[in-house]
């Protein structure tokens, strides 16, 4: 750890030299990625600075001790090296958390696609439960959202649906939120009252920029229809809604929740480039996971991360064995103390690495 950080304080130095270059700032471009970079160093290396400085203090400290007779001089010595032996540990703590590479996603707005899965109705309802969850949890966060496209069943839940979440750091909380969500719970219908089990897919994908994904238009295969509503009740007389068909992955975005064809178009492209980039992701992820031994970051979509039973009131994420019993509010979007076991955990299993 303490040769990266040598290497880390001297690309640190490069930089800060770099952008006082007169030259360079008269680029502005490559002045403010070289900024950027100096900036993201900087924290580190000024934690490094104050590492060094309180291991002086320990080396002094001791020195002293080893030499000197006089009572004061040995009891002030005692004192200044109980306290740095204090701080070099939090200290190195501090330091392996800013070791741990960052998401280059994190600060991303995000794309969350919610999925009906095992369960009929119950499940389409069950959608529409996370659907409103991750709303309200965006509410409470200052962040805005917008529908993309939804498939609503007459039950008043939805086969699927995909919304947008713009807010800083919105990709940094939500991604834990891919995989298998499983609720148990009596449906409204059930005159027994016996409990069902039912699923609903959840798929986080970080908001890409064109530069990130480059589609070719000749990949493209778009057709148009008209929008309906609940049971097939038409509640649009032009052919606005768009099919997007990506030929080479065989990915198909559907949007109709614009009057404007032109508008549905842009939402589905918008949908599809997140998806394609989440594909690349995910194999970049694969790799990283075979060296891991869990899987609490990578949002693999097959894995059932979590449980809300409501006869108990409880949430449980199986990912970190962690239970809650306010199932109420969770599902109201009071989730951050969720979220934030599982950043524990994954930051945790990252700093082992360092």
């Amino acid at each position: 750890m303490l040769d990266k950080l040598m290497v880390l304080e001297d690309k640190y130095k490069e930089l800060s030299e770099k952008v006082a270059d007169p030259e360079i700032i008269s680029d502005q471009p490559t002045w403010q990625k070289l900024m950027k970079e100096n900036s993201e160093l900087e924290p580190i290396v000024m934690k490094y600075r104050e590492y060094r400085k309180v291991n002086e203090t320990i080396a002094e400290s001791k020195q002293i001790l080893e030499e000197e007779s006089d009572e004061d001089l040995r009891e002030l010595a005692k004192m200044e090296l109980s306290e740095a032996e204090s701080q070099i540990v939090d200290i190195e703590d501090e330091l392996k958390l800013l070791l741990v590479p960052k998401d280059p996603n994190d600060e991303k707005n995000v794309i969350v696609e919610i999925r009906g899965g095992a369960g009929g109705d119950e499940a389409a309802l069950f959608a529409g439960d996370l659907f409103r969850m991750y709303s309200r949890y965006a509410e409470r966060k200052g962040w805005k959202t917008s529908l993309m496209s939804s498939n609503e069943t007459g039950v008043g839940g939805y086969k699927e649906v995909s919304f947008l979440i713009k807010g800083k750091g919105a990709y940094s909380r939500l991604k834990y939120e891919s995989g298998v969500h499983r609720v148990q719970r009596i449906p409204t219908t059930e005159s027994g009252g016996r409990i069902h089990t039912s699923t609903a897919t959840v798929a986080v994908l970080p908001e890409v920029d064109d530069v990130e994904v480059q589609i070719n238009p000749e990949d493209l295969r778009f057709d148009v229809f008209r929008a309906s509503g609940n049971g097939g009740q038409c509640v649009n007389t032009t052919d606005s809604a768009v099919r997007l068909t990506h030929i080479p992955t065989g990915e198909v975005v559907s949007c109709q929740d614009e009057k404007s064809q032109l508008k549905n178009k842009e939402k589905a492209l918008k949908v599809l480039k997140a998806r394609l980039y989440d594909r690349a992701l995910a194999d970049q992820q694969k790799e990283i996971s075979a060296e891991r031994k869990s899987q609490v970051g990578t949002g693999d979509r097959s894995e059932r991360i979590r449980t809300y039973n409501f006869p108990q009131g409880r949430v449980s994420d199986h990912r970190i064995n962690l239970t809650l019993y306010k199932l109420d509010s969770f599902i109201d979007g009071d989730i951050d103390e969720m979220i934030d076991g599982l950043i524990t955990v994954d930051q945790a299993e990252k700093m082992s690495s360092i």
